[in-house]
């Protein structure tokens, strides 16, 4: 392995690298390029709040591991919490660069940067000459479980909203190629109970039947706030889906479309960008304001984005997704925030369209352009 390289300038990495493997190490040899490489891990109880486990590995073996590689000339436990976890560790070393990759960059880390006066640098995953792509999630057993993504109409599953005006919910079913922080509007916890049914694959057989039992172990009796049915579907039911919703947890309907032109063109056109999780304190349902209006805007908008996706008309799409995020906040006004517009607002001149994952209130931004906006995370859908 080639020895960092020695001088004044000083690069910073941070993450949690568990289950050390090749495609850390690229990355970490990659970064020793820029100058001597400092490394902050997250804490054991760092990762639980932000993965919603704890790592395979402890703080402490990871950092064994990462002092091991010729490459890192120091590693610490970050003493921070959060995405945010290392300014301390920041604060001692003073970098020059700081180095992250697809996955961990953020605005919120840019941002930091460019008022200290650090050099921001996004690397993409590229692994060693010869050797397969890895990442942590491949490595994990139980990660074959599909996320979703909900494109438009989400909220028309809650009957409190349907009930206004009946419209569509779209999906996409993800493969597991990101480990998707918790509460970050991925159905992460939909997908915990998944892997508690299942514990590695979703099983043959009817997936509506599937998908049926998947939400209501999501939600057992006594449940006081239904988790939306679009969540079990989006996870079970590979591809793109629309799924019809009447004033019912149950659609009334569910179309699928499996076609590769149309699953490659979704693909190729949305853009990921890490914004971290909600907090614990984060209410989505405060100040609420549904009326029939919004509630058929926002129909109206899932209609218009399944029409654009179909006929891959990426103005379209833009156009839509954003209307149906903004029909979202005009009903849940909580989903957003300045702070959140003012990240928005620096991909303005690059995006065709723009929402937040999920309930909104942190997690991820996602973009339609007309290709994969650099320093951002590409998705995989799962086909059938």
């Amino acid at each position: 392995m080639a020895a960092p390289v020695t001088g004044t300038s000083k690069v910073f990495v941070t993450g949690c690298f568990d289950l050390l493997h090749s495609g850390h190490v690229a990355f970490l040899r990659e970064a020793a390029e820029h100058g001597d490489l400092y490394v902050g891990i997250g804490s054991d109880e760092t990762v639980r709040k932000l993965k919603g486990r704890y790592p395979v590995y402890t703080q402490q073996e990871r950092k064994y591991l990462l002092e091991s590689l010729s490459c890192v000339k120091e590693c610490f436990v970050n003493s921070g919490s959060g995405i945010l976890d290392f300014l301390q560790e920041l604060e001692t070393v003073r970098p020059d660069v700081f180095f992250v990759n697809e996955d961990g960059n953020s605005p919120e880390k840019e941002a930091l940067c460019r008022t200290r006066g650090i050099r921001y640098v996004v690397s993409r995953r590229i692994p060693h000459a010869s050797l397969p792509v890895r990442s942590t999630t491949s490595l994990r057993t139980e990660c074959n479980i599909p996320y979703r993504i909900d494109l438009a109409g989400g909220w028309l599953d809650q009957p409190f909203v349907s009930k206004f005006a009946p419209g569509a919910v779209l999906t996409v079913s993800l493969e597991p190629t990101v480990e998707f922080n918790d509460r970050s509007g991925m159905a992460t916890s939909t997908r915990k109970r998944a892997v508690e049914l299942w514990k590695t694959d979703i099983p043959g057989g009817d997936r509506q039947q599937l998908a049926k039992v998947l939400f209501t172990y999501d939600n057992p009796p006594g449940t006081q706030l239904i988790s939306g049915s679009q969540d079990a579907i989006g996870i079970v039911l590979p591809g793109l889906n629309r799924l019809d919703y009447n004033g019912e947890y149950w659609p009334r309907a569910i179309e699928s479309c499996a076609r590769e032109e149309v699953l490659a063109f979704i693909e190729d056109h949305l853009s990921l960008v890490t914004l971290g999780p909600r907090g614990p304190e984060f209410s989505v349902l405060a100040d609420t304001d549904i009326t029939a209006d919004k509630a058929r805007a926002l129909a109206r908008a899932a209609d218009e984005c399944w029409r654009a996706v179909l006929d891959r008309d990426l103005a379209a799409f833009g156009r839509s997704f954003t209307a149906s995020f903004r029909a979202q906040v005009a009903m849940f006004p909580h989903m957003t925030s300045p702070a959140l517009d003012e990240v928005i607002a620096t991909y303005a001149g690059r995006a065709a369209g723009w929402k937040l994952s999920g309930a909104g209130g942190g997690g991820y931004l996602i973009l339609v352009a007309p290709g994969r906006i650099p320093g951002t995370m590409g998705i995989k859908i799962r086909r059938p």
